[in-house]
C-alpha cells in the first residue's frame, strides 16, 4: 500500500506548520513536512508510553544504539559507543558545536544554496559567514573551498550539509575525503548535518562522513525527525570521529538536555522498526521526482529541474519565466505555497523549492496551476 496516497481533506485536519500557515485554498508543497501517516510502531511506542505516565525525562542509551545498528545495516560502518552522544535537534546541536569550538567574530563556511537555518546560526550568534557556492552540477567545488579556506576570512569551523538540502546531493567519499582533510590541515572544525541520510533513492548510496578514514576529526548531527517525520518530536545525536575526543567537552551547558523523553522512543522505535518504511517511501518519492519532471516537460517547460538523488526536496530554477519573484507569484496567482529560493542564499531568487513527499495527485493539481498562473 502506498505512503504518500493520504486525501486531502484528511490531510487538512492537521494543524501543524505546513497545513495551517496558508488559506485552504492553498495547496502547501513547502516546508520538510511529509504526507505519511505514522509507522505502526511508532504509533504503538507513543501510545503504550503515555499509558504508562511515561512522561518523564529522558534516559538511557536507546537511541545511540539503535542509530548504530542502523549505520551498520544501511552503510555497512558502526560507531563505538564512546563517539555518540544523544542531542537535541539537529540545528540546536549544530549550534551547541559551533559555540563550543568557535568564537564570537568567526568565520564559518557554508555552501549556497543551502538549509535557511545555516545562515541563521552563523549570523545570529556574531559569527561571520564565508560563502562558498556549489558548482553548477551541485557538487562542492574543492579549489574553491580550499581558497576560501586559506584567504583573508581564516574561518575557523565548517557548516555541511550532506546530503544537500535543498539539491539532493549526495557527497562522494572522495569529496568528503578531500574536504576533511583541507579542513583538518588548517585547523577547522568541520560539522555535518546528515538528517537527510536515509533518504536516498534506490539505486543510490549515501557516505557517512564518518565511515570515511580522513575525516576522523569532523563531527556529525543526525535526527530521525526528516526520515521518519517526527518533527514534532524534538531528538538525536550527536557523533565524532575517533580524532576528535574533546569536542563534546567544549560544549556549552545544557548542550544535551533537550532532547524529550517521548522523542527518544519515537525516534528510537523509528530507527528500530520501520527501516523498509522509508525505503518504500523513497521509491514513491523516486516515481514523483519523474512525475515532476514530465510534467514540467509538458506544462513548464520554462522551469529547469534536474532531481538529485536524495532528499524529498525539488530545487527549480525559474529564471526563464521572467518573474520577480516567482515564489510570491505561485502563491498569489497560482495558490501553491513553495519556498523561496532566496532563502537558501541570495543568488538564488528566481528558484523555488518543492515538496515532493506528497501524493502524486496533488503534485499534478500543483503543476498545473502553476502553469495555469502564467497564462
Amino acid at each position: 500500500m502506498a505512503l504518500l496516497n493520504l486525501p486531502e481533506a484528511r490531510l487538512r485536519e492537521r494543524t501543524s506548520l505546513k497545513w495551517r500557515t496558508f488559506d485552504a485554498d492553498v495547496l502547501p508543497l513547502w516546508v520538510a513536512e511529509m504526507d505519511v501517516e505514522q509507522h505502526p510502531a511508532v504509533q504503538e511506542a507513543l501510545v503504550d508510553a503515555i499509558r504508562r505516565g511515561d512522561t518523564g525525562y529522558p534516559h538511557g542509551t536507546a537511541y545511540a544504539e539503535a542509530y548504530a545498528a542502523m549505520a551498520e545495516h544501511r552503510w555497512g560502518w558502526r560507531p563505538a559507543p564512546e563517539q555518540i552522544r544523544r542531542s537535541g535537534d539537529v540545528m540546536n546541536s549544530m549550534l551547541a558545536l559551533l559555540v563550543g569550538n568557535t568564537a564570537e567574530g568567526d568565520h564559518v563556511v557554508i555552501n549556497p544554496p543551502v538549509y535557511p537555518p545555516f545562515w541563521q546560526i552563523v549570523t545570529g550568534y556574531r559569527r561571520h559567514l564565508t560563502e562558498v557556492a556549489l558548482t553548477p552540477a551541485g557538487r562542492l567545488d574543492l579549489p574553491a573551498i580550499e581558497a576560501a579556506l586559506d584567504g583573508p576570512d581564516d574561518p575557523s569551523a565548517y557548516l555541511l550539509c550532506s546530503p544537500h538540502n535543498p539539491t539532493g546531493t549526495i557527497h562522494t567519499a572522495d569529496e568528503l575525503g578531500a574536504l576533511a582533510t583541507a579542513c583538518a590541515e588548517r585547523g577547522v572544525v568541520l560539522i555535518v548535518d546528515e538528517i537527510h541520510a536515509p533518504l536516498i533513492d534506490p539505486g543510490n548510496e549515501f557516505v557517512p562522513v564518518l565511515s570515511v578514514p580522513a575525516a576522523q576529526r569532523a563531527i556529525v548531527t543526525f535526527s530521525a525527525g526528516k526520515g521518519w517525520n517526527l518533527a514534532a518530536l524534538k531528538g538525536g545525536v550527536m557523533l565524532r570521529g575517533t580524532e576528535a575526543a574533546g569536542v563534546f567537552d567544549k560544549l556549552p551547558p545544557l548542550a544535551n538536555q533537550s532532547t524529550g523523553h517521548l522523542a527518544t522512543i519515537a525516534h528510537t522505535a523509528a530507527l528500530t522498526h520501520a527501516q523498509d518504511w522509508v525505503d518504500q517511501l523513497m521509491t514513491e518519492v523516486a516515481a514523483n521526482k519523474q512525475l515532476l519532471v514530465d510534467l514540467l516537460a509538458a506544462d513548464l517547460p520554462g522551469v529547469t529541474y534536474r532531481p538529485g538523488p536524495a532528499t524529498y526536496l525539488a530545487w527549480l530554477d525559474c529564471s526563464a519565466l521572467g518573474l520577480a519573484h516567482p515564489r510570491n507569484h505561485f502563491l498569489t496567482r497560482g495558490k501553491v505555497a513553495l519556498n523561496g529560493g532566496a532563502d537558501f542564499g541570495a543568488a538564488f531568487g528566481q528558484f523555488v523549492r518543492m515538496n515532493l513527499a506528497a501524493s502524486p495527485e496533488l503534485i499534478t493539481r500543483a503543476v498545473q496551476r502553476m502553469a495555469a498562473s502564467l497564462a
